[in-house]
């Protein structure tokens, strides 16, 4: 086969502008990067139209701390999405699934919609419609979303992509802290460590403006050598799904050669007893074998953060995204603990939130078994609270609903959903085993999308409802240290496009509910605060002004004279006892291993030029022209076996699909693993559903895979619907 020249040369790193946005510095309105959960502060000044010139300037803030004048290349090209002329700016419908989508009024669209929810529910029952939505939503559209859910559809089928994200980390903290909140402190403090362990986290491409925080001993766990671990002073090159057993050989290290904090464990924490006994049969050597961590290495580890005065233990998405994920997450807790890190200044534990809002996102109503203030919707207390917020019968709300992959697993099923609203979600490239939850999508009665580009989901859509995005709409966003922030308005929409607030206004209004929905932000967030007083993420405290005012408030915040919360756990935990709690777990092996038909381990993630499923930026020129196609990461030796070079084009085969990409060779990850970004169709084709038991989260960092060059002998591997 002819091979191609490879075009995958990862974008440098920019905290300053590139060539092609280079404008004089002056300020415009103050709000937020549409991207990561840093949620860097910029100034957007300019227009859009003809007077304008139809072009925008973007300039750092430097009174926001997670960026201070900093901004990575995907923030420096935001502007391009607001002007780059891939808006949809009108409704479009279709007469039927295989008829081709076409503009139609506002008004035919939502009656639309709405006669169809209808029919849906006479027939099959409130849980017929369901509601999934997305990390990157605003506070107030989470919220409104996860009330739009409850009362005016009643159902309980609603969970948002946040669940692929961030959850067996806010599962893993809430059980062991009482509290979920990515940094249980400010960005600032990691600048006091003197020590950091990045378990699974590439900040260096996934938000670098992350590194200028980290000015210290740096430890990496991470298949690969990623940007961020060739800036480590030790990187653990772990196997993929091994992480558990990896942080439990840590903590065996850190309990025999007396590196263990006694004083902190009897004053601040319970379980203790428990989690020694259990990591007694994980000695280095054992853990060696399995993850193929060196034991010297596993114990330099230890020694720097034992013996740092400060340090800090942060996860990402590569520990979390797992069958197991909670329980890896718990065992490095159970290290942070035993370490005596979290509740000090300048140490602790904290996981590096990903999306937007992925924060707020969890906090406020659109997960299925949560109500606003991060409230369990099991909870009688709770949801008498919420309901007289909203004026309903608390029997009135449903219970919680099926998770983000059973939710799409089950639609257009016997006892799955039959309509289904999408809002800020493109599952079609973002969930695992893509091409069987697209057969769902396609199974629907109604698809319903709201985005402003004609994302892959979109494109599968019976109407698709052209939205606002980040600068042109107010809205707060809470990042990820738990710090509320307030995006600003600093252009107009186009005209034909509308907010996804008053999308929900006026389908609730066809739905009977005439009040109760508003469309403006302020009005919303007033509500949420309401709604949210006396919840574990209570908002009651901060307004538009005051966050103005502040930069940003931490929560809790519970009055408006309370000064924010920015470290809560200084004093005490939020538990029932005031402690922090060490739970045993145990290492299992992958859901999947490799074998004789699948011999690789195919792990994922991202690139420095693209977000999440690529529907925003793969639609800006400057950041499709450094990262313009997937691609395929494989070490050297397995390339050789395999007979490919960098820039062939290869086939990766699960059990569950395949997909090409060109191949990129190096020596920069384990010869039996294999990389492959998600920001295309393609990777997620192959990953493994199987859930966490908890979280249900699904494995997405871990399946078996068989690798080839295209073209040679076709496989007939993995190819289901």
């Amino acid at each position: 086969m002819k091979r191609r020249e490879s075009t995958i040369e990862p974008m440098p790193i920019s905290l300053s502008p590139p060539a092609p946005v280079m404008s004089p510095v002056h300020q415009g309105e103050a709000t937020h990067c549409p991207y990561c959960a840093l949620q860097c502060g910029m100034y957007v000044s300019g227009g859009i139209g003809e007077a304008a010139g139809g072009t925008l300037t973007i300039t750092p803030r430097h009174d926001i701390p997670a960026n201070a004048g900093g901004l990575c290349q995907k923030g420096w090209t935001a502007g391009e999405l607001l002007t780059g002329g891939v808006r949809l700016t009108t409704p479009l419908a279709r007469a039927s699934r295989t008829s081709p989508l076409v503009p139609v009024s506002w008004e035919e669209a939502l009656d639309r919609i709405a006669g169809a929810i209808r029919e849906t529910q006479a027939r099959h029952g409130a849980d017929a419609v369901a509601v999934f939505g997305g990390g990157g939503l605003t506070n107030e559209k989470a919220y409104q979303l996860g009330k739009f859910a409850r009362v005016a559809l009643r159902t309980s089928q609603i969970d948002y992509n946040g669940r692929f994200c961030m959850s067996s980390a806010a599962a893993a903290a809430n059980r062991a802290f009482g509290m979920d909140r990515g940094l249980p402190f400010p960005i600032t403090d990691l600048a006091e460590a003197d020590a950091v362990m990045m378990v699974g986290g590439n900040v260096a491409e996934t938000m670098p403006p992350f590194l200028r925080h980290l000015n210290n001993a740096l430890i990496v766990v991470d298949p690969r050598d990623t940007r961020t671990a060739r800036q480590a002073t030790l990187h653990l090159r772990v196997t993929p799904g091994t992480d558990l057993a990896l942080a439990l050989g840590l903590l065996h290290i850190a309990i025999t050669e007396g590196y263990a904090d006694q004083d902190y464990i009897a004053a601040r924490t319970t379980g203790f007893p428990a989690v020694r006994e259990s990591v007694a049969a994980w000695w280095p050597e054992r853990v060696e074998r399995i993850t193929g961590v060196p034991v010297a290495r596993m114990r330099e580890a230890v020694h720097l953060l034992g013996g740092a005065g400060k340090a800090m233990i942060l996860t990402g998405r590569g520990a979390e995204q797992h069958s197991k994920g909670v329980d890896t997450v718990t065992a490095f807790i159970n290290l942070a603990l035993a370490l005596g890190l979290p509740g000090r200044a300048g140490s602790g534990y904290g996981c590096v939130t990903g999306q937007g809002n992925g924060q707020g996102g969890r906090e406020h109503g659109q997960k299925a078994d949560q109500l606003p203030g991060y409230r369990r919707i099991d909870d009688p207390a709770a949801r008498a609270h919420v309901a007289g917020v909203w004026g309903v019968d608390p029997d009135e709300l449903p219970g919680p609903g099926r998770s983000a992959y059973e939710l799409l697993d089950a639609l257009g099923t016997d006892g799955g959903a039959k309509a289904l609203l999408v809002f800020g979600s493109n599952p079609v490239v973002s969930a695992p085993r893509a091409s069987h939850v697209a057969g769902r999508l396609a199974a629907l009665d109604l698809l319903v999308v709201s985005d402003f580009v004609l994302s892959e989901t979109a494109a599968m859509a019976d109407v698709v409802l052209p939205t606002t995005q980040w600068a042109e709409e107010h809205g707060t966003m809470t990042n990820l240290e738990g710090r509320v922030l307030l995006r600003r308005q600093a252009v107009a929409p186009p005209s034909g496009v509308r907010s996804d607030l008053a999308i929900i206004s006026a389908l609730a209004a066809r739905l009977g509910h005439d009040e109760g929905f508003s469309a403006d932000p302020g009005t919303v967030f007033d509500e949420l605060r309401r709604a949210s007083a006396g919840g574990v993420a209570d908002y009651s405290g901060i307004t538009y002004e005051r966050i103005a005012a502040e930069t940003g408030v931490f929560w809790p915040a519970p009055s408006q004279d309370h000064p924010g919360t920015p470290r809560p756990f200084l004093d005490r935990f939020p538990t029932p006892d005031g402690r922090a709690r060490f739970l045993p777990v145990e290492h299992r092996p992958v859901a999947e291993e490799v074998d004789e038909d699948y011999p690789y381990y195919l792990t994922t993630g991202r690139v420095l030029a693209h977000y999440q499923s690529g529907a925003q930026t793969r639609r800006v020129a400057a950041l499709n022209e450094a990262a313009p196609e997937p691609f395929v990461e494989l070490h050297t030796d397995l390339a050789e076996h395999l007979g490919v070079a960098s820039g062939d084009l290869v086939r990766v085969s699960s059990r569950r699909g395949f997909a090409e990409a060109v191949a990129k060779v190096g020596r920069g990850l384990r010869h039996d693993t294999v990389f492959m970004p998600f920001h295309w169709e393609g990777a997620n084709r192959l990953t493994n559903p199987a859930l966490d038991p908890v979280s249900r989260m699904p494995e997405f960092k871990v399946c078996a895979v068989n690798v080839e060059r295209a073209g040679s002998q076709p496989s007939d591997r993995g190819e289901d619907a």
